[in-house]
């Protein structure tokens, strides 16, 4: 394939919190040591911030290093926290409100905002590129380069972007415009959760061989304009219990962010083994608890979004050094799930990342090579002390259920500093947990009124999601016949339920059953590519610009 290429000496793989903090920091470098670096950053949303969805309740731990004087530059942290509540729900109706004091310490949130990330990232692409940093969106890296000969053979080169103008059967549109190869000494891949690249690179150079296995969440939110008199500007609300049972983890939350918005969303974690469960219709019918309804009742949903969460934390990162390239953020699993936080872990790895690659480049380096400097950087980081007292948290709730785990962590974070002289872990994989159907109740969700509760079709609109209908579809099943021949009978073809946005259905006709994939749906939360029980759903990226574009989320 013949590809125009561009030349490099960093290119960064995804413009969110980890890729555009490695970017930023570079270049401060250069311009402290007053030496020429080119950088670049490839992001496959229609602009910077269009796929970025999280909560958020942002700690600036990590902005504070990268840019001390954020507050004068208007980095858009306009709300801070003034109360932490945690509840317990018992059922339907009731909810119990927990002492402080019964608490993890890493669940409070004193000196943290509640903001939008997506608002966040796109003030960081602004301060990259008024250092210099050049940032392509709309542009997917679909292929990872490799060199393929010489000293550094087998080394990451760069990476590719993917053709625009593809039809659906794979012949070169009206408007083809083929890939670009964007070359680079180093190459950082910071894709975010179940990165596509980064998901081959763990395995081709087996990076999680020793660790726990990773462990994820969906989390499910919502954008909601209130009725000012209900509004509490800064109120931050964590809970778990109801609508969640049995061995179904996860946990809730409600943040009053600015303008009269607030922010209300479901994290369930992705090892639950009842197939009938729907994430999202747990969320819809978890909105009408009177915790919740008191504060949304008369307001307007404006967007909506789900996004899988890396949450296996210290016990699964993976080896984040290879030759030529560095694994970072999420796309590793830096996220602190005590805290329910990874933005500013995400900005640190990107951080530290950058004053590795800066160094060796400044050393004379030349590229290709593994930078174990990273590894010694990051070992001596508090990112590092942090995520390492944080191991216990998710093992706890899995294997000791939400409160006797809650327990655990109570003691192990609020007497023991993290420090507890014992480490839990938890080896099963997510997708390996599923009962068979047969053996588990079938859920009575209730039809959305439309006020409180909606359905996914008019979710997923007020995502924004698009991508153009004739192009191959970028999810692919590695086997046509097993949805129907094992997924359905075994598992009642889990899809259905398990996708946020109505992607996957089972469709009877007279023929027979039919197994159809509504691609254009997808907004990129990866549930797919991690639940599925047969591992039979491989999601590549689509079209660059496709998926959704998130407004303030």
């Amino acid at each position: 394939m013949n590809r125009e290429s561009m030349a490099f000496d960093v290119v960064i793989v995804g413009a969110g919190p980890a890729g555009l903090s490695a970017a930023c920091r570079l270049m401060q470098q250069a311009r402290d040591a007053e030496r020429e670096l080119a950088v670049c950053v490839v992001e496959k949303g229609s602009e910077v911030g269009a796929h970025i969805l999280s909560g958020a309740v942002i700690e600036p731990r990590a902005l504070n290093e990268l840019f001390p004087d954020w507050r004068d530059l208007g980095a858009p942290l306009n709300t801070a926290v003034t109360e932490d509540r945690i509840y317990l729900l018992k059922d339907a109706d009731s909810a119990r409100r927990i002492p402080k004091a019964l608490v993890p310490k890493t669940m409070h949130n004193d000196g943290n905002y509640v903001a939008s990330l997506g608002n966040l990232c796109r003030w960081l692409a602004e301060r990259a590129e008024a250092l210099g940093v050049e940032i392509f969106p709309g542009f997917a890296a679909a292929e990872v380069l490799y060199h393929e000969d010489g000293p550094l053979k087998g080394s990451v080169k760069g990476v590719a972007t993917g053709d625009m103008g593809v039809t659906a059967s794979g012949e070169q549109g009206l408007n083809y415009m083929p890939g670009m190869e964007l070359h680079a000494r180093y190459t950082l891949f910071s894709e975010g959760c179940r990165g596509h690249l980064g998901k081959q690179l763990i395995e081709k150079f087996a990076l999680d061989k020793d660790v726990d296995p990773q462990h994820y969440g969906l989390g499910i939110k919502e954008l909601w304009d209130i009725d000012p008199a209900r509004h509490q500007p800064g109120l931050v609300v964590h809970g778990a219990g109801w609508p969640l049972e049995g061995d179904t983890n996860g946990g809730f939350f409600l943040y009053h962010a600015e303008d009269h918005q607030v922010v209300v969303g479901l994290i369930i974690d992705l090892n639950y083994r009842n197939p009938w469960l729907s994430p999202f219709d747990e969320f819809q019918r978890m909105k009408h608890h009177p915790l919740f309804a008191r504060t949304l009742e008369g307001g307007k949903r404006v967007s909506y979004g789900a996004r899988a969460i890396a949450k296996g934390g210290f016990n699964s990162l993976p080896k984040m050094t290879l030759p030529g390239a560095l694994l970072l953020g999420c796309d590793a699993g830096t996220l602190n799930f005590a805290k329910i936080k990874g933005t500013h872990t995400a900005m640190k790895s990107g951080m530290l990342a950058a004053e590795a690659v800066f160094e060796a480049l400044a050393g004379g380096d030349e590229g290709g090579q593994e930078l174990s400097v990273f590894s010694e950087k990051f070992r001596h980081s508090w990112l590092y002390d942090e995520l390492f007292r944080s191991r216990n948290f998710g093992p706890a709730l899995h294997r000791f259920g939400t409160v006797l785990g809650s327990a655990f962590n109570v003691i192990d974070h609020n007497l023991f500093g993290g420090k507890i002289p014992v480490t839990l872990h938890d080896r099963r994989q997510d997708h390996a947990e599923l009962k068979p159907a047969a053996e588990c109740q079938r859920f009575p969700y209730p039809k959305p009124d439309g006020k409180l509760s909606f359905d996914k079709l008019s979710s997923v609109f007020l995502s924004n999601t698009n991508h153009e209908e004739d192009q191959p579809s970028h999810l692919r099943l590695k086997d046509a016949q097993i949805p129907l021949s094992t997924n359905l009978p075994k598992w009642a073809e889990p899809a259905q339920r398990y996708c946020p946005a109505g992607v996957y259905e089972v469709i009877d006709e007279a023929e027979g059953r039919r197994f159809q994939i509504n691609a254009q749906n997808c907004v990129h939360c990866k549930t797919c590519d991690i639940k599925d029980p047969s591992q039979n759903i491989r999601w590549v990226v689509p079209e660059g610009g496709g998926g959704p574009n998130y407004p303030n989320m």
